[in-house]
């Protein structure tokens, strides 16, 4: 049985193949519009104060949701038209910042990796 993420990337797929839309994806057009949808999600707490987070969270949660919703179909697009396995290279990502930023030397640390 596929997983979650499968079915989603092919009903995407499905998606964008149904509307012909395919034609106007390229890696540069998808890369600008993950950028895109990212400054839309974070336009949201565009000024918030750190006490003013937890309100806006509960106010504004339903069009986070949305936004946040955007980028990841808009990066699983991005993967589709590449090719790219985003699950591998989600996974391959993780066990280098695992290995950049052990547990017992940053924990409880704000810092880069080259800083501690």
């Amino acid at each position: 049985m596929p997983d979650r993420l499968e079915e989603l990337q092919e009903k995407l797929k499905r998606f964008v193949e149904e509307r012909d839309w395919h034609q106007f994806h390229n890696p540069t057009q998808l890369a600008m519009d993950i950028s895109v949808e990212a400054g839309e999600l974070l336009e949201l707490f565009q000024w918030k104060m750190e006490k003013e987070l937890p309100q806006v969270m509960k106010d504004k949660r339903r069009k986070i949701e949305d936004e946040l919703g955007d980028v990841f179909l808009t990066c699983l697009k991005f993967a589709n038209h590449t090719g790219i396995d985003i699950m591998a290279a989600a996974e391959k990502k993780f066990a280098e910042m695992e290995s950049k930023y052990p547990a017992d030397k940053v924990r409880g640390k704000n810092k880069k990796y080259d800083e501690y």
